[in-house]
């Protein structure tokens, strides 16, 4: 149990990374004997299938409940309005970077299934038909993301309506669903704790096997992976947000002045949510925004606002689709802003949850994890995700900061004589 205790107390961003190197160099120096370990990268595998369908429903669920009805005027139309077009936009800019820089070209893992089939891409009419479920039971047993979070979406904000009624009876109701739901949440939350504990494992397995089967030279492509995402992310930090910010008459130097502190927190912590003090911190001290309207949009961006989380998922899913050989079309691509988009959502701000996500956007382009040259590619890209996790929060953090500068100048709510507006 000491050995146990020991191994929980070290950091799982240590331990993963640890499991990544250990599993290069014993899959290029062992060589096939290693491969005999890949159960215990299949089992990680299907520990994270296991949790997608019902972290999507609970965090969403919270997620669009925490949204009171009262606050549902301007302030949350313009925020809401923006974190979901800066969450496209940066969908897209992945979607270019994966395209120039084609991560994943001539690893050709496919060969190690029996066959990769991918579903024929539906017309965008049926894509939008179909995110609206018949049965959300039947949805959440089949695994049908889109469905599952739409359902999830219309189940919160009615909560959310009911929780504020006049009806004693139905707001205590209301109320205490609410509160089922968020304890289901944390308990889905705990239970990824526990997955990740496991990770280093699964990714020593996965890695190990990989490296056995084709060399060293897979890493190349994975570092691709990391430039491209981290190329997108500057883009992104300094031609959206600093486009939008400019648009505003603020400066885009003053705002990372004042914004540093959550920037550096949010990379190190890898955790959005672990960062809202210090964010709104920044918000009041630095910026000098009123409480009225931090206090509403960093949270909800914590919930919500995942810019950063979004664009890893675009360039994740090219990756392996590009490792496996099958090269995505419009449609797919398309497919992917749209799923990323409201992946991001329901993405929890907690490290790691990212690449739980990832698996809900791969079943909705057809790439599901069953399929084990899927499994292989993800459990790649499971290996770097410290690394890409590390950027991608940084950039949700940034991108709640900036949105509520945005908002709260549209609503007079921002003291622009003192702080870092002043300097």
């Amino acid at each position: 149990m000491s050995l146990l205790r020991s191994y929980l107390r070290i950091p799982v961003i240590y331990k993963i990374a640890i499991g990544f190197v250990l599993g290069i160099i014993l899959g290029a120096l062992i060589g096939e004997p290693i491969t005999a370990l890949k159960p215990l990268g299949d089992l990680f595998i299907r520990l994270l299938k296991m949790i997608v369908a019902p972290i999507v429903l609970f965090s969403l669920v919270v997620g669009a409940a925490s949204i009171t009805p009262a606050r549902l005027g301007k302030v949350g139309v313009k925020i809401i309005l923006y974190y979901l077009v800066t969450s496209a936009i940066a969908v897209i800019i992945g979607l270019a970077m994966a395209n120039l820089f084609r991560p994943g070209v001539g690893l050709e893992l496919a060969g190690e299934a029996k066959e990769v089939t991918v579903k024929p891409p539906p017309s965008p009419v049926e894509v939008l038909l179909n995110i609206i479920p018949t049965n959300p039971f039947a949805a959440l047993s089949q695994g049908k993301v889109l469905q599952i979070i739409f359902f999830a979406i219309v189940l919160g904000i009615a909560i959310a309506y009911l929780r504020e009624s006049k009806v004693i009876r139905v707001s205590r109701a209301a109320s205490t669903v609410f509160t089922i739901f968020d304890g289901l949440a944390e308990t889905m939350y705990k239970i990824v704790r526990g997955i990740l504990q496991y990770a280093p494992i699964g990714v020593f397995a996965l890695i190990g096997y990989v490296v056995a089967k084709h060399g060293p030279g897979v890493l190349g492509p994975l570092a691709i992976v990391v430039v491209a995402l981290y190329v997108g992310l500057f883009i992104h930090i300094f031609l959206v947000y600093g486009g939008l910010l400019t648009a505003f008459k603020l400066s885009i130097i003053k705002f990372l002045k004042g914004a540093k502190e959550p920037m550096l927190t949010a990379f190190v912590t890898r955790s959005s949510s672990g960062t809202l003090p210090v964010t709104m911190t920044a918000a009041e001290e630095n910026f000098r925004i009123s409480r009225s309207i931090y206090s509403f949009t960093l949270p909800l961006g914590a919930t919500v606002n995942m810019d950063g989380t979004a664009m890893y998922q675009a360039i994740s899913t090219i990756f392996i689709a590009n490792a496996l050989g099958i090269p995505l079309t419009i449609t797919q691509q398309l497919l992917i802003v749209l799923t990323a988009v409201l992946a991001s959502i329901g993405t929890a701000g907690v490290p790691g949850a990212g690449l739980i996500m990832l698996a809900m956007v791969l079943e909705a382009v057809g790439l599901p994890l069953t399929d084990p040259s899927v499994a292989l590619a993800y459990g790649m890209i499971a290996g770097i995700d410290v690394i890409l996790d590390m950027g991608r929060t940084m950039v949700n953090v940034t991108g709640d900061l900036a949105g509520t500068i945005i908002v709260a100048k549209t609503e007079n709510e921002i003291d622009l004589s003192s702080g870092v507006w002043r300097s």
